[in-house]
């Protein structure tokens, strides 16, 4: 099967005929659900699965400070975030306290996803960045004044942020990170190298990344395997499409230009729609 040979079939409504890879793993088949309902064909290769942070000290001591010393500002940049944070209270039993630490701590969230996450908390975001990136979370910060200010800020992985760490910084805050989950592989190599395989051979018509990391893993095993020029080549014909413009900017950092991206709301009812709309609009 072949792009060239089902967008025709595709209509503004479905995406009957379509095979649509889906690197995703904690909602997979959530994900696959909304596809399929669609007529698409789901390819699941999940590429990245998600854990806890394993220095649990290092996070129940952050937690510690943000109950008994509450912190001027909270920042949450995702929703497993909140949610891991908020696992980790629990089972330090302390889950009460550390909610009503949040709803008394003035909070900035960078999208809505954290903002749904927290709500059956019975908590919610005082602000939601201008956009949801790092860059959206500094501009609503601009021209504040932090100096002094203490400031927990919620990262993921193993990223840094030094762009976000550095604005604070330098604005004068304190700043107190945390890093309550981390990534690893999920599907064995194995699947990943047939899933290249398949688009470089055009067997995929679409794929839908919904995280930076899965994009990253993706590009590493292909580059293990000697085909990282092939699928580039490979996602230059391919419909790319990004939740948002976070990971929309991690595929432009590698050199692919998704053609799918959601405008402005960032999450999966949204992306499969306007994959929808895409497909059905190349119609012969």
């Amino acid at each position: 099967m072949t792009a060239a040979s089902v967008l025709p079939e595709a209509t503004a409504s479905g995406l009957a005929g379509c095979r649509v890879a889906l690197p995703e793993s904690r909602a997979l088949e959530v994900f696959a659900g909304l596809l399929e309902r669609r007529g698409a064909e789901v390819w699941r290769c999940p590429l990245i699965a998600i854990h806890d942070s394993p220095d649990r000290t290092a996070i129940e001591a952050w937690l510690h400070r943000a109950i008994e010393a509450p912190f001027d500002r909270l920042i949450f940049l995702t929703g497993e975030g909140f949610t891991r944070l908020t696992g980790f209270a629990g089972r330090a039993g302390r889950e009460d306290a550390w909610l009503a630490a949040v709803a008394r701590t003035p909070t900035l969230v960078r999208g809505p996803k954290p903002g749904r996450v927290m709500k059956p908390f019975g908590v919610r975001p005082d602000a939601v960045a201008a956009a949801p990136t790092t860059e959206g979370i500094i501009e609503t910060l601009s021209g504040q004044d932090l100096v002094g200010q203490r400031i927990g800020v919620q990262l993921y992985g193993a990223e840094p942020n030094r762009r976000l760490l550095g604005f604070l910084e330098q604005a004068g805050a304190d700043v107190f990170p945390v890093w309550p989950y981390r990534y690893a592989d999920a599907a064995e190599t194995g699947r990943v190298t047939g899933l290249i395989e398949a688009l470089i051979a055009g067997q995929v018509d679409a794929i839908a990344f919904t995280s930076q990391a899965q994009v990253r893993r993706l590009l590493r095993v292909a580059r293990d395997a000697g085909h990282e020029d092939a699928l580039l080549s490979a996602l230059g014909r391919t419909v790319v499409a990004a939740i948002g413009p976070v990971v929309a900017d991690e595929l432009r950092a590698h050199g692919v230009h998704p053609t799918v991206v959601p405008d402005g709301q960032y999450f999966m009812k949204p992306l499969v729609s306007t994959l929808a709309r895409h497909l059905g609009g190349h119609r012969g």
